[in-house]
């Protein structure tokens, strides 16, 4: 008998080990391709049939990514498919792409995601019992295209919509609006696409750990046009510089996007009912444009990017020069990073420091343990921030 439990102990563990040594395709590729392919302990096969090639490599998408900082060289067959395994990545999407002889190359086996401002390749490598982003059986909020005029670049802009579950039945319902924006390289469709933050919005609002509110996510880029030749305008011989005024995307934002969202849905149009937050390249823009308009803004999240620093006395419009003023109008200061970003691991305690030093309140910090200026880093940062909105 003990030799019999035994050999099935023993078939039992070798079971286990083979299926954790099967890959199976990622949830990014596109329909039927087989690679890349993920295994149970973060480590990723790609492949890529290129014959003619001299050298293949896999080209992770910037320094800090998941999936490593230098690239991998692929392993040529006979049958002219080239192959690599690399180790354990982080948890989460990554960007990627191959250099062939040099050149760039999309993986075919992939989706293509807007990042690097141009379409690249990307890989999801699942997060063991993470599974807050994941599609689950509830309600789910819609997500639409929203076209509009913008009169401040003559040009016609698309913003992307969410809208909680309900929305549509639910007809004399009335929600906040939280707008939220990407990083540099990417456009409007990474927070739903790459960030899959309407899936968040819908398994924190049917946990009830969040408001039902609409996001808007609309393309962090504007320029104003101007008269051809028109020079910039002349300070006078030793004036003092002029306080910067409002970028162009500041004026897309205040006077022709957040107009057509409360036109068009039905939102809670004050500034108690209004948030933004953003990523990285995002998160300089939320700084600039709530601290300079906090009649119109009352929740600010900041995500991998921006930190209150310098004179906070004079600094951003002055916004935190009056702290009674600025904690009884923004409701919370929400600032967070992941554990591998150095820089801000050591400015988000300093500038918790200033904000305590000056009696700013209502401020919030967060880590996400593991990851770097990537995409796990914001979806955490998003779970967490958007489920402190709109509450007392």
């Amino acid at each position: 008998m003990q030799i019999k439990w035994v050999v099935m102990l023993a078939a039992a563990g070798w079971a286990l080990a083979q299926a954790a040594d099967t890959a199976v395709p990622a949830a990014s590729n596109v329909m039927n391709a087989q690679y890349p392919a993920v295994f149970a302990d973060g480590r990723a096969t790609f492949r890529l049939r290129a014959p003619n090639a001299a050298r293949v490599q896999l080209q992770p998408g910037g320094s800090d990514n998941g999936l490593g900082l230098q690239p991998y060289d692929l392993v040529k067959g006979a049958d002219g498919v080239w192959t690599v395994t690399i180790p354990p990545a982080v948890p989460g999407f990554h960007y990627y792409w191959f250099l062939v002889d040099g050149v760039q190359v999309n993986d075919p086996g992939s989706q293509t995601f807007f990042g690097w401002a141009r379409d690249t390749s990307g890989i999801e490598i699942p997060s063991p019992g993470e599974d807050f982003y994941a599609t689950r059986d509830i309600p789910h909020g819609q997500v639409r295209m929203e076209w509009y005029l913008s009169k401040t670049t003559g040009q016609t802009r698309r913003a992307l919509v969410y809208t909680p579950p309900g929305y549509d039945q639910e007809a004399r319902a009335r929600y906040p609006v939280l707008y939220l924006q990407h990083g540099a390289g990417e456009n409007e469709t990474g927070w739903t696409r790459q960030g899959r933050a309407n899936f968040i919005l819908d398994n924190l609002i049917a946990s009830r750990q969040a408001v039902p509110m609409i996001v808007v996510m609309d393309h962090g880029y504007a320029t104003a046009p101007t008269a051809p030749g028109t020079p910039p305008p002349a300070a006078a011989p030793g004036a003092p510089a002029a306080p910067q005024g409002p970028t162009a995307f500041e004026r897309v934002v205040l006077t022709d996007l957040i107009p057509v969202i409360d036109a068009r849905y039905r939102t809670r149009g004050d500034r108690d009912h209004r948030a933004m937050a953003g990523l990285s390249m995002g998160s300089g823009q939320t700084l600039q444009i709530t601290t300079r308009n906090l009649d119109s803004f009352s929740w600010i999240g900041l995500f991998s990017g921006a930190a209150p620093a310098g004179d906070l006395g004079t600094a951003y419009s002055g916004a935190f020069a009056n702290a009674a003023d600025f904690n009884k109008r923004v409701h919370l200061l929400w600032i967070g990073a992941g554990s591998a970003e150095a820089r801000l691991m050591t400015a988000i305690p300093a500038a918790r420091s200033l904000l305590d030093a000056r009696g700013i309140k209502n401020v919030v910090t967060f880590t996400s343990e593991g990851t770097s200026h990537e995409w796990q880093t914001w979806r955490r940062c998003l779970r967490e921030f958007a489920a402190k909105l709109f509450k007392s």
